[in-house]
């Protein structure tokens, strides 16, 4: 207990001292043995909203106008007992506000009387502050939903701390095609339907469960416990369904679906993160398979999801070493079969130099984030070979060049693939080839880049017409040079009088907007006879007329060439231009 000591003659100080005191913007009050209040300064008395006169002058005994006055008598006491200062947060409310005090209780010893001195700091605003960046870490600001972090922080706890064994589940949740969503009825749109989402989900959840927005379109169930994998299937589906009816946002009506991955512990996994990974995975094998579906981690999918991580790697591996080339496969004028120009296909060179087609890693490179610089690598790889594609398909052809659909939208990367399409110096060449997508949804292509691309010359291509999103309202605003029109409607068109239909009603579509309208996979010479004879449609690409090329086996082809005998069927390439035939393959 400390001793402070006062000189008790000497009056004018302690007047000194007492308006001293009394002056502190810190909260200051006296208390006896008995937790009577005997010293109060102006500070303490704003504190509690009660005049200094009415706590030092209440009768002993006598109830104060104040509860927090009242519990300071109790406390003052145990404190003089005890001999310990002791130190916490003390919430005091009034008529006017609710504030937070970092209040101190000290025993003292003044002129022999044991009294107790409190000091009390308004810590409001700092515990504001905290309160606001505790929410920021750990709570979603535009659901109210904790983050990962909270549900991480919980199942972590539920696996440590299980005083019995526990099962639960951790179920990952992906809302499905949500780009579309925010693409077509904007941000503020999307925004509004993950906050419902975040409420149906919500619904009826027990007091032991924990949703958990953990970012974008994703969100994290805890389950917690699972008595058994027929109950836990026959609750996600029931979440599914709830998620399947029309959400009403902003005067409209939306539709969204889900799809979920579930992992339970511990069959699944002894930790969160192995857990979180494996309903990721889950989630990512139903999504591809079938959007709007359940499906519980079982050993395949952790294969798969291996699987998955090797080709990964070695497409970053692959893209660091260059390892890509191009194919080459013309497009041609279905009467004349003069080569009207080509497309640029990407291929992968493994380790063993095995070609892997496109369809192995283009979709994880845009899943990656790595698209843009393999667009950029193609576009390199183009343009050192660019006398041979003119000697091996005619000086001047146009070149074709696929962009994602969400490159397309990207401002940034179009911006530096045209200033690269610019350096190249043969710009008017190219024809940038991109989904019907990216033109009907909300993105900048139309608005941002395309004015930059005509500017340039370079002719745009709309790829695989007809199994997108367009609308004719969309297409009415689109001025794209050429149409192509998918291998879906192609295939077997002599005999599917439906597809016929189609077909007629894209090429007057195509003509009435002034595209070049190509058919896209051409394999059988029937196909081909039926666009001849039954549509006026001029170009045409696929088997039928040539694989994709690579230019190395032109280049063998050329060397085994000039070995044998000139004759006038083995002309100098450059006198004219090669064209292709399903009868005699390459041909001058």
């Amino acid at each position: 207990m400390n001793d402070l000591c006062f000189e008790a003659g000497d009056s004018s100080r302690l007047n000194f001292l007492n308006e001293v005191v009394g002056l502190l913007p810190t909260s200051v009050t006296v208390q006896d043995e008995q937790g009577n209040f005997v010293f109060v300064n102006a500070a303490a008395a704003a504190q509690f909203n009660v005049p200094a006169h009415d706590i030092v002058e209440a009768s002993p005994g006598a109830p104060l106008p104040s509860k927090e006055l009242n519990d300071r008598i109790n406390l003052a006491r145990g404190v003089l007992q005890s001999g310990v200062r002791r130190t916490f947060e003390e919430l005091i409310r009034t008529d006017y506000a609710t504030k937070i005090y970092l209040t101190t209780h000290e025993p003292v010893l003044i002129s022999n009387r044991k009294l107790v001195l409190s000091s009390s700091i308004d810590i409001s605003r700092q515990k504001a502050i905290e309160e606001e960046l505790f929410r920021s870490a750990y709570y979603d600001e535009l659901t109210g939903l904790p983050t990962r972090r909270v549900i991480e922080q919980h199942a972590n706890s539920l696996i440590r701390e299980g005083e019995h064994p526990v099962r639960f589940a951790v179920a990952f949740l992906d809302i499905d095609n949500f780009k579309h969503i925010n693409d077509y009825y904007g941000h503020a749109s999307g925004d509004e339907l993950l906050i419902e989402v975040a409420r149906r989900l919500g619904l009826g959840l027990r007091t032991t469960d924990m949703l958990s927005r953990i970012s974008g379109d994703e969100f994290l169930l805890l389950l917690n416990p699972v008595q058994s994998d027929a109950e836990l299937a026959e609750y996600i589906e029931f979440l599914l369904q709830r998620l399947k009816a029309p959400f009403f946002i902003d005067g409209s009506e939306l539709f969204a679906s889900a799809s979920i991955g579930v992992s339970i512990y511990p069959d699944q996994g002894d930790n969160y993160e192995v857990l979180r990974q494996n309903a990721d995975t889950a989630m990512y094998q139903i999504k591809n398979e079938t959007k709007g579906g359940a499906a519980i981690f079982d050993s395949a999918m952790q294969r798969e999801a291996l699987l998955r991580m090797e080709i990964e790697q070695s497409l970053r591996l692959a893209i660091l070493d260059k390892r890509f080339c191009c194919a080459f496969q013309p497009k041609v004028d279905i009467k004349t079969q003069q080569i009207k120009g080509i497309e640029a296909l990407v291929r992968l060179r493994s380790d063993d130099g095995i070609i892997q087609a496109p369809g192995t890693f283009v979709d994880l490179a845009i899943e990656l984030g790595l698209i843009d610089e393999l667009t950029h690598l193609v576009l390199a790889e183009i343009m050192r070979s660019i006398d041979l594609i003119d000697e091996a398909f005619g000086s001047g052809v146009s070149i074709s060049i696929n962009v994602a659909a969400k490159q397309a939208g990207n401002v940034v990367f179009m911006t530096s693939f045209a200033r690269a399409l610019e350096k190249t110096g043969c710009a008017t060449r190219f024809i940038v080839e991109v989904t019907e997508d990216a033109f009907v949804a909300k993105t900048r292509f139309q608005t941002e880049i395309l004015p930059v691309l005509r500017r340039l010359g370079v002719r745009i291509s709309i790829d695989d017409f007809g199994i997108g999103y367009s609308s004719l309202s969309a297409l009415a605003d689109i001025t794209a040079d050429e149409i192509k029109i998918d291998r879906s409607f192609i295939v077997d068109i002599h005999k599917r009088p439906r597809s016929q239909g189609i077909l007629k009603a894209i090429e007057s579509l195509g003509e009435a907007l002034g595209m070049a309208v190509i058919a896209e996979g051409v394999e059988k010479f029937e196909e081909l006879a039926y666009l001849q004879a039954a549509t006026r449609i001029k170009y045409a690409q696929g088997f039928y007329f040539s694989e994709p090329v690579f230019l190395e086996d032109l280049v063998s082809d050329r060397l085994a060439a000039s070995k044998r005998p000139a004759s006038s069927d083995n002309r100098p390439l450059q006198e004219n231009r090669q064209v292709y035939s399903r009868a005699n393959g390459y041909s001058r």
